[in-house]
């Protein structure tokens, strides 16, 4: 018997501000239909009924069916209705749980805005900071005194020889990572190493532990690879393992970022790594550890890592100097334990011999000539310095709106949203006032306890802070309203149902 839906029972995404109604009708229909929500011989709401559920005109209802019904996803009958098209695509099969069939990750990034020179709240480094004129002699040095191995490159795809070694011996004595230089391998930046590690691990199917909240590139590359998305939660000490273990015993891969979890900013705690580092021992599975932003830490002392406390060779970790330097360097690292370095090189040789030799040279004079170090220090005592800024704002404008989480590490803070707000609200009422966050729902997986903005604070100078604060207050006082009217519609709705 073919399945009638009506308006209540159809389930839409967040709703945006009224005068992006439409196209965001027309999507969710679409993804609803595209990804199997709405099969094939559904019958549609009524244009009344889903007008007066959505608040638009029946008009406007009848224009989105019409061009569904010129796309070939739905198809009008004379009499009984709108259906769901017996000529619309299949939905495609996907390795996982309901939460793979959500719309592909990198949609999590569609309408934020990047704008040059960047402008609060959006998230960045300032890049106008660097030392470029330092970094361009460096550069033309090495270029007029080039080799041939630095123009040909290296074929066994480990990196720079003196660069590999000059970071195994920082990390050793900064980080407390245990490896040799050959374990060290040079990468295009952490997205670059997410992808490989992703194919090179995993088998379609195989499940992955994943910090929710998390990281979309993290999320994308592993789902992209057929891994089955296995999200856990995160509170106050970092990923729990013991709900890992419940949801998935077997994993094969658990991606974690315990130094500065993202985006949250909690630090795992002790007790957690050791669970971690004994599962990956017990089950044969592997934690992929992401270094995220563990070299801007505020006011307490470095953390080590948890590749520092592995001693079966169960720690993959992942580091970036794209956050330090500037974004187009493109600069990463891994650190492989022995077992997997031999199978993961001949795999990389597949799709990319190695990262640009000058660049790696150049950094590696950057590193032993002391102008990292000195960098490093001064960007942490300006990013502090913003931050502070930030917070004292937060203080005065932000109270009972947005709860500004401690920060100890990294370029931005999380602020959870009060009086039951939506993320994608805040974040539309935001850019209404001339202010760019990121709404925390972005990077859920499955949570629906977690409501928030991202704020990044790095990238632009202290006076543009407090006018963009009171901007934001004035946005989420606004929103609260409209969140109060909306949720009171949408109880007529459910009475109805």
């Amino acid at each position: 018997m073919p399945k009638v839906i009506s308006a209540c029972e159809l389930t839409l995404g967040e709703r945006p501000p009224r005068h992006r109604l439409l196209p965001w009708l027309h999507g969710e229909l679409r993804s609803a239909i595209l990804d199997g929500r709405l099969r094939t011989g559904t019958r549609m709401p009524a244009t009344r009924d889903l007008a007066g559920q959505v608040g638009i005109s029946r008009g406007s209802v009848v224009a989105v069916y019409q061009q569904l019904e010129a796309a070939g996803l739905l198809v009008a009958r004379r009499g009984s209705g709108t259906w769901v098209s017996k000529w619309a695509p299949k939905p495609l099969e996907k390795a996982g749980e309901s939460v793979a069939k959500r719309p592909f990750p990198l949609t999590r990034l569609a309408g934020l805005t990047w704008t040059h020179p960047p402008r609060p709240f959006q998230y960045g480094q300032a890049v106008n900071e660097f030392p470029i004129e330092l970094w361009s002699r460096i550069a033309g040095r090495r270029m007029r005194g080039a080799s041939s191995g630095l123009l040909t490159g290296w074929s066994d795809g480990h990196g720079y020889p003196p660069l590999c070694a000059a970071l195994a011996g920082t990390l050793g004595s900064v980080r407390g990572v245990h490896c040799t230089p050959d374990q060290v391998v040079i990468i295009s930046g952490v997205q670059q190493g997410l992808d490989l590690l992703a194919r090179f691990l995993l088998k379609p199917g195989d499940e992955v532990w994943m910090e929710d909240p998390g990281y979309f590139g993290a999320i994308d590359a592993f789902s992209g690879a057929g891994g089955r998305l296995v999200p856990v939660p995160v509170d106050d000490e970092g990923l729990d393992v013991a709900e890992g273990r419940r949801r998935a015993p077997r994993a094969r891969l658990a991606y974690l970022t315990p130094t500065h979890q993202f985006p949250l900013g909690v630090v795992m705690s002790r007790r957690r790594r050791l669970a971690a580092l004994e599962w990956a021992r017990e089950s044969g599975g592997y934690l992929l550890e992401d270094d995220y932003d563990s070299e801007l830490r505020f006011s307490v002392p470095s953390i080590s890592t948890l590749q520092s406390l592995d001693h079966h060779g169960r720690v993959i970790l992942v580091g970036t100097f794209n956050k330090l330097l500037f974004p187009a360097v493109r600069l990463g690292y891994l650190v492989l334990p022995h077992a997997l370095l031999d199978e993961f090189l001949a795999f990389r040789l597949r799709t990319d011999l190695h990262t640009v030799g000058i660049d790696q040279a150049v950094l590696c004079d950057f590193i032993m000539e002391g102008h990292l170090g000195r960098h490093m220090r001064r960007m942490r005592d300006l990013y502090a310095s913003r931050l502070g800024a930030l917070s004292d704002e937060a203080a005065r404008h932000l109270r009972g709106l947005l709860d500004i989480s401690p920060v100890r590490a990294g370029l931005c803070t999380t602020g959870l949203l009060r009086n039951g707000m939506s993320s994608r609200e805040a974040e539309e009422a935001a850019r209404r006032e001339g202010v760019e966050t990121q709404a925390l729902s972005r990077h859920v997986l499955q949570r629906d306890d977690v409501r928030g903005l991202l704020l990044g604070f790095a990238a632009f100078p202290e006076k543009a802070i407090r006018p963009a604060v009171e901007s934001l207050a004035r946005a989420l006082t606004s929103t609260g309203l409209r969140g109060l009217t909306g949720r009171a519609r949408m109880g007529r709705c459910v009475e109805r149902k």
